[in-house]
């Protein structure tokens, strides 16, 4: 439990956090001077509101923070939602950053002759099995995932599978390892997401924030 009983929110360590700051501060919350500084290793940090305290994880662990109710809110990407799909996550309200797409893409070799009409069974190297499988299955096809939690592009090069699931944003890095996307699964998004329990048992302090949010979602795009 969080001390003096504060709000916990679980925020994505990487590339998104640099998008999410602004959002945050525009919602009034400041973090302590620590969580500025590169060389510091703190994970858990408080705010300028006494109600209101940080922690620093990796993306996919926000989902299980926020999931089991360690943290009562949280920021991570709809991928992330959808490959857990905890009961207890409730994504409400979609920040418009970190926007990419999941996608299946193998060798640009193998495109020029692969009917993926006839596939029946694909092996696949992937971080989201469950979202991939899930996919396949809507298909008729039976996945094997090949579980990876990086460096995927590898895999077909290395001999590992014909086929990878991934994230993708711009397609810089598939092209450089002789990839091409051949199909989308879904796109993607940062989510403010939330425990529903805590929002049951603290609905007026998580519903005050997440109209904070908002409306500073709101603001961005007027100003885009």
């Amino acid at each position: 439990m969080a001390k003096d009983d504060a709000l916990v929110l679980a925020l994505p360590k990487g590339r998104i956090l640099g998008q999410l700051m602004p959002l945050l501060r525009a919602a009034g919350i400041e973090p302590e001077p620590a969580f500025d500084d590169p060389d510091n290793r703190q994970l858990r940090f408080g705010t300028n509101l006494t109600g209101l305290e940080l922690i620093r994880v990796r993306s996919f662990d926000v989902a299980t923070f926020v999931g089991f109710g360690a943290a009562h809110l949280g920021v991570c990407g709809s991928d992330v939602v959808m490959e857990f799909d905890y009961p207890e996550l409730y994504a409400p309200v979609d920040l418009g950053i970190g926007r990419c797409r999941l996608v299946v893409a193998e060798p640009r070799a193998l495109v020029a002759v692969d009917d993926p009409s006839r596939w029946s069974h694909v092996r696949v190297a992937t971080k989201y099995p469950n979202l991939t499988r899930k996919h396949f299955a809507a298909r008729g096809v039976q996945a094997e995932c090949v579980h990876l939690n990086g460096a995927i592009e590898l895999a077909p090069t290395l001999g590992l599978c014909r086929r990878i699931v991934d994230l993708v944003e711009t397609g810089s890095t598939l092209r450089a390892n002789g990839l091409v996307e051949i199909e989308t699964i879904c796109e993607v998004s940062s989510r403010l997401v939330v425990n529903r329990a805590a929002l049951k048992t603290r609905a007026s302090e998580l519903t005050a924030w997440l109209d904070r949010v908002r409306k500073g979602v709101r603001d961005r795009s007027d100003a885009a």
